[in-house]
């Protein structure tokens, strides 16, 4: 009964020997410092640091020597591990591969006197804007884009744990995320006016590359070009086709006119010949009385 009571005090020291896990994020290459949070170490003291539940390095208070474990965790520390006087831990030359937990804790109590977990970041590029060409060649044909805006394409190469975004000012238009796997990302814009901005962020950095005024202005003049030449195109097809129905009425008509003349002329013959016809029997018939 006593041994199973000291191991479960033991088991809630260790659970409740800090306050809470400390997070810590750093972009690779840098340094960081993990505190021990003591201010002296016993002489009969040991201090220890695990990652991941794996011995990296040992501090004796006896003689104030440091011992690292240059094998362990697969040698990932080798060559970069500090000990200071207190007990807290100086990692160099960071990676991304030695993020996880760090416990640091006394030997002869086993009680952890701080638990961190370090996240490290790849470091954040910076943005490349450039003109989607390709998109802009395939959405001139529509009548929903092109005509009003222009396509310009935001990149980064190569990232993990970022977030790609386009800002209006400081309005978020659109963003796009990617975690764990290092890859591309992409991400388009309909490019209306001057005053926009791509960002490329983690959580503890971000790089902004802002858009090239006089790319979205000449883009905006050769659109208007665009318009303007297709206004005036409408306008002469337009013209052309009320020409040419103009041209049509006014042959008809005078055509019409030309039938009418030649019906007129065809009555006065007619008329003229009837005429002649009753005067002829006229005659006849007035030299018939006279012989008889």
């Amino acid at each position: 009964m006593i041994i199973y009571i000291y191991l479960f005090s033991w088991s809630l020291a260790g659970v409740f020997g800090v306050d809470s896990v400390k997070s810590v994020s750093v972009t690779e290459g840098e340094s960081v410092r993990l505190n021990s949070d003591l201010t002296e170490i016993q002489r009969d003291e040991e201090i220890m640091w695990k990652f991941n539940n794996i011995m990296i390095a040992k501090l004796y208070g006896k003689d104030n020597t440091s011992r690292f474990y240059e094998d362990s965790a697969g040698g990932r520390f080798r060559d970069r591990l500090k000990l200071d006087q207190t007990g807290s831990l100086i990692i160099t030359n960071t990676r991304t591969t030695d993020t996880g937990e760090y416990t640091v804790s006394r030997r002869s109590s086993g009680i952890p006197l701080n638990i961190f977990n370090l996240t490290v970041y790849a470091p954040v590029p910076v943005p490349v804007i450039s003109r989607d060409s390709s998109q802009n060649s395939s959405s001139s044909s529509s009548s929903s884009s092109s005509s009003s805006s222009c396509l310009f394409l935001c990149s980064v190469v190569n990232v993990s744990d970022v977030t790609l975004s386009w800002y209006k000012g400081n309005s978020l238009l659109s963003s796009i995320s990617v975690s764990d796997l290092s890859r591309s990302l992409s991400l388009h814009l309909e490019c209306l006016d001057d005053f926009y901005s791509c960002v490329v962020n983690n959580p503890i950095r971000n790089q902004t590359q802002h858009l090239n005024t006089e790319l979205c202005q000449t883009c905006s003049d050769s659109v208007s070009l665009i318009v303007l030449i297709c206004v005036i195109v409408a306008a002469a097809g337009f013209l052309l086709i009320v020409t040419t129905v103009g041209i049509f009425f006014i042959c008809r008509k005078h055509r019409k006119t030309d039938q009418e003349v030649q019906t007129g002329d065809s009555e006065i013959t007619y008329a003229e010949y009837t005429a002649l016809s009753s005067h002829s029997n006229v005659h006849l018939t007035v030299k018939q009385m006279f012989e008889l």
